[in-house]
């Protein structure tokens, strides 16, 4: 294994691909962990990235845990091969709780760093790493009952790592609402929910008493017609190139305060669009755990 590995990134399961071809400089995988000879690469795809990885030959269980031990306290492992010694290992640390959050909840604060075993005597570990979350992934206590699809998720990530949400009484507009995830969720925290789709949202999120529906198309929808709007929040299924001139058009106009928007991708798509996205000062743009073949862009009004 090469020894000069400066950056790693872990992909999501399924999208190794769209990583692999925003990275420069990849010397080794490892699962769905990309190496690489290059420092810090900034990146769209991975969900969690290693920071300052170091290789360290090993000769007993034992001996990798009071390594690990010697650099900080809180360790994930990422188990590619070799599970049954992984785990071992990872028994002798201190337990780090990665239990479902419930929302809305606060980042986890403490420092969490990642390792591997590259082979039975080489560990790889990595103190610094981009995601406070066990391997990126962000798990919720999941509501099996109230919302009507699961792209609730996907807003409760967003919101929990932006650390902010709708508050009480605030404003917000759901573009591409259907059947009503989005609105639910936004519903639920005490909002008043404008949805616009072609399609209605299901009955248990129409009849909720902060939430409006307008069929129609969401990108009819004008800056010039609010005052202010504390959450603009899209799941609309279309190319992204149209996606971003219509939120370019609301940033410019200073009426929102906050938004949300997933951008969705087909086939062999141009994933260079998500640039022009991350070039708008105030964004952040990745793929959450929650999402599939999309990205998702959060964006909030710069303070002047």
């Amino acid at each position: 294994m090469a020894p000069n590995i400066k950056s790693a990134y872990l992909s999501a399961e399924g999208y190794e691909f769209q990583l692999e071809q925003e990275l420069q400089g990849i010397i080794g995988r490892h699962g769905q962990l990309f190496l690489t000879d290059c420092p810090l690469q900034k990146v769209f795809w991975a969900q969690n990235v290693w920071h300052n990885p170091a290789i360290h030959a090993i000769d007993s269980i034992n001996h990798a845990a009071r390594t690990l031990k010697g650099v900080q306290r809180n360790w994930c492992c990422y188990a590619v091969d070799l599970h049954r010694r992984s785990t071992l290992i990872q028994e002798k640390l201190r337990h780090v709780s990665g239990k479902p959050l419930s929302f809305p909840s606060d980042l986890p604060k403490a420092s969490l760093g990642s390792w591997t075993l590259l082979d039975k005597d080489t560990m790889l570990a990595a103190s610094d790493c981009s995601s406070p979350f066990f391997n990126g992934e962000v798990l919720f206590e999941e509501d099996k009952t109230g919302p009507p699809n699961r792209a609730y998720l996907k807003l409760w990530e967003g919101f929990t790592l932006m650390e902010r949400h709708p508050q009480d009484g605030e404003y917000c507009i759901d573009a591409g609402g259907s059947p009503g995830g989005w609105a639910w969720t936004v519903a639920k925290l005490g909002a008043k929910v404008l949805s616009i789709d072609r399609t209605p949202l299901d009955d248990t999120v129409m009849n909720l008493s902060n939430v409006e529906f307008k069929k129609g198309n969401a990108f009819n929808l004008k800056p010039e017609d609010h005052d202010c709007v504390d959450w603009l929040l899209s799941d609309v299924v279309c190319y992204p190139e149209k996606l971003l001139e219509w939120v370019k058009h609301w940033v410019e106009s200073g009426v929102a305060r906050h938004m949300i928007a997933t951008l969705k991708f087909q086939g062999g798509a141009d994933y260079s669009i998500a640039n022009k996205f991350a070039a708008i000062p105030g964004s952040c743009v990745q793929h959450l755990y929650h999402n599939k073949h999309e990205l998702t862009w959060m964006w909030k009004k710069e303070s002047k």
